[in-house]
């Protein structure tokens, strides 16, 4: 009896051990390689890491045996500047069979269906690559013919992908993968276009389903929401534009927010100061240097008139509240960023002058030095 428990605890410890360490299988053969060193990359959201390599005897063979990624991973045979992309969905064993000078346009894939779907994509990927190039090398097209013919290419390109991949299979990895395909340096689709943001949205949502809480899927997510809102931000801009060049001659665009204090706080309520109109993130990594600049200037010039009204557009609110609170100048907060479509704010810090007539004066791309421009208001 007491044999038989002890096989049992072994048995159930070896089980134990065989689930906790659950991997995945890359193998194959690469031929015309000898004496090359093939490298096993993860291409991770942060960068792509060396996992392994090894060097290659005449035959070409090799095998990697790695611990299998909690949720899907990509990963990508090197050899020398060739390299083949991979996706591990689960405990897999992936066959790769390529051959040199080229393997990443040479090669064959089994035992991975993900894996067989990103082969098709890549050729897809490199002969949408050739045909531009010929395009811009044609001895007769001008430029808009050349423009034209590419922008055909790519749409015909994005349409089958996007039918015949991304939307046949939103929660697969080779929809991800599609979805970050490039021609150059470029992206192909640009989630600021709203067909392809559609796309970006429909892989989030499968991935939210299928794969919750991983890192690909908060990426996922957090593309979408960017596309989302930059579209919204176009929009908005559409109405709201004011150009540098006429700057000095446009009436104030008035803002109504609340402080910290619950206070609904307006920009004109200002008039009669000379005024800088700041827009500041607390959680950028300059934040605090910034403020005590200001509090110099502030300090300086407070007496003779100069207000500041500071726009925050920090994504969290109490982050705001906090660093606000000791602050001597208006400081109100946008939670959703319409002050900064109204203002063509592309990006935070940027501020404007607004002099003691309630009329925007200056922003900041056009004073070269600031205390200056506020000394000549005053």
């Amino acid at each position: 009896m007491k044999k038989i428990v002890l096989f049992m605890l072994a048995a159930l410890v070896m089980t134990a051990c065989n689930e906790q360490e659950k991997t995945f299988t890359v193998k194959g053969n690469i031929e015309g390689a000898a004496d090359k060193t093939l490298y096993l990359q993860n291409k991770g959201l942060a960068g792509t890491t060396v996992i392994d390599s090894v060097k290659l005897d005449a035959s070409g063979a090799f095998e990697f045996t790695e611990k299998a990624p909690e949720a899907p991973e990509f990963y990508q045979l090197t050899l020398e500047n060739q390299f083949i992309n991979i996706a591990v969905d689960s405990t897999e064993t992936i066959t790769i069979y390529a051959r040199q000078p080229n393997i990443s346009g040479n090669y064959e894939v089994g035992g991975s269906l993900s894996c067989q779907k990103i082969c098709e994509l890549s050729t897809k990927q490199r002969e949408l690559h050739n045909d531009v190039q010929s395009l811009l090398q044609h001895p007769r097209y001008n430029q808009q013919q050349i423009i034209d013919s590419i922008n055909s290419l790519i749409n015909i390109f994005k349409q089958d992908v996007t039918m015949n991949y991304i939307y046949e299979a939103p929660a697969s990895t080779y929809a991800y993968y599609a979805l970050f395909l490039t021609l150059g340096r470029q992206n192909i689709f640009d989630r600021t276009n709203p067909d392809d943001l559609r796309a970006f949205a429909a892989v989030a949502t499968s991935w939210d389903t299928f794969h919750p809480g991983s890192e690909r899927t908060e990426h996922l997510h957090n593309t979408a929401l960017k596309g989302m809102t930059d579209n919204r931000i176009a929009a908005i801009n559409d109405q709201f534009v004011i150009d540098e060049d006429k700057i000095s001659n446009s009436g104030v665009l008035d803002l109504t927010l609340p402080d910290a204090s619950g206070r609904t706080r307006t920009l004109t309520e200002l008039d009669g100061k000379v005024v800088l109109l700041d827009f500041h993130a607390f959680a950028m990594d300059n934040s605090a240097e910034r403020i005590l600049a200001l509090r110099d200037l502030y300090n300086k010039y407070h007496d003779k008139g100069f207000e500041v009204y500071q726009v925050s557009v920090d994504a969290d609110e109490h982050l705001w509240k906090q660093a606000s609170q000791s602050l001597p100048w208006v400081c109100v907060y946008d939670a959703n960023g319409l002050s900064l479509l109204r203002y063509n704010v592309p990006s935070v810090p940027e501020f404007f002058l607004i002099d003691r007539s309630n009329t925007l004066y200056k922003r900041s791309s056009q004073m070269s030095d600031l205390e200056e421009e506020i000394k000549k208001l005053l």
